[in-house]
């Protein structure tokens, strides 16, 4: 597996295909006209969104500005959820960046569609930290992309989530390292071997037998994409480790990158592809993935999950579960 590497002097990609998010109530309109020097209260959501999502231009608006992609409230949360349907609305920023514009009728939930809005997208408004916020690592990415036949839906399902995972290692501690960053972006890299010899899609059945297939094969790749990106060889070998050991049942809770890398991972199975995976393979396997995702992650991460809108059948499968491994460790408790 082999990747085109830019060489030479690179330019930081600053267009983004979300150009800021807006909130946006018409209860705001009335509420300038009344006080023409208003400014939000610190309380507004817009404060704690900001912290959250650092690299987002953030704006409160009366009314979305022209051309703007409007998510109403009501849709975003109508049932069934139709994520097919905001995946296609949001990929046509690719072509045609511009603001996005969550509209709302209540200011209680205002800030927490956003957050779900945004939660699913923030692929496509990475924040970068001290460690990333390099040209060496603007290379990587690029290497990464490369790697990826992003016509071919499978691999660009596997590239998104890599990016995800990424921003998730970021939301939970914005100040990881370079390696769990780097980390992040290619566990998941073997895949395009092992898939690919595999002849189809092997992620169904029981995940810490079938996913541990390829972490040794991804941990070469990232060995040789990195190295060609000028990442210095300790931090390759760090990353390779973190890549191999990535699918172990339980994470050391002393490894603290691999114990972010595991929670990062499962963040971003629940909020970018566990609709796509119970489509593919239904219930009974969407529930064993969500068994092992909950048993590796901290009770950080599992906080987490009341950021991520799920869809109904999915939330509710994770109910199932949540309920089957509570009565276990009542059991447990018991004997």
């Amino acid at each position: 597996m082999r990747a085109t590497i830019e060489q030479g002097p690179l330019q930081r990609r600053t267009v983004l295909p979300i150009r800021g998010v807006g909130l946006s109530m018409q209860a705001w309109t009335s509420a300038r006209a009344d006080a023409p020097r208003w400014v939000p209260s610190l309380s507004c959501p817009i404060w704690a969104l900001s912290t959250e999502f650092p690299s987002v231009r953030w704006a409160l608006m009366a009314q979305p500005p022209s051309g703007a992609l409007v998510i109403p409230e009501r849709a975003w949360r109508a049932a069934p959820a139709d994520f097919h349907c905001w995946d296609r609305a949001i990929s046509e920023l690719w072509s045609r960046p511009r603001w996005v514009v969550v509209q709302g009728d209540e200011a209680d939930t205002l800030d927490q569609t956003a957050r779900e809005v945004l939660t699913r997208y923030q692929r496509l408004v990475p924040r970068t930290n001290g460690h990333s916020a390099s040209l060496t690592f603007h290379r990587v990415l690029s290497g990464h992309r490369a790697m990826h036949d992003l016509g071919k839906s499978p691999v660009r399902a596997d590239y998104d989530h890599a990016l995800d995972a990424w921003q998730w290692v970021l939301r939970l501690a914005p100040a990881a390292g370079l390696a769990v960053q780097l980390a992040a972006l290619f566990h998941d890299v073997g895949r395009l071997v092992t898939e690919a010899e595999s002849g189809g899609d092997p992620r169904a059945g029981k995940p810490h037998a079938i996913e541990s297939t390829h972490a040794g094969p991804g941990a070469k790749i990232a060995l040789e994409v990195l190295a060609a990106c000028g990442v210095a060889p300790a931090t390759c070998a760090e990353v390779a480790r973190l890549i191999r050991e990535h699918e172990r049942p339980r994470p050391a809770a002393l490894d603290s990158d691999l114990m972010l890398l595991a929670d990062a991972d499962a963040l971003s199975f629940f909020s970018l592809s566990s609709s796509s995976f119970t489509d593919r393979h239904g219930a009974d396997p969407t529930r064993e993935r969500m068994r092992y995702r909950l048993g590796r992650m901290s009770s950080t991460a599992i906080r987490r999950l009341a950021d991520i809108r799920l869809r109904e059948d999915v939330a509710r499968q994770l109910a199932d579960v949540v309920r089957v491994e509570a009565r276990a460790a009542l059991e447990r408790e018991d004997t």
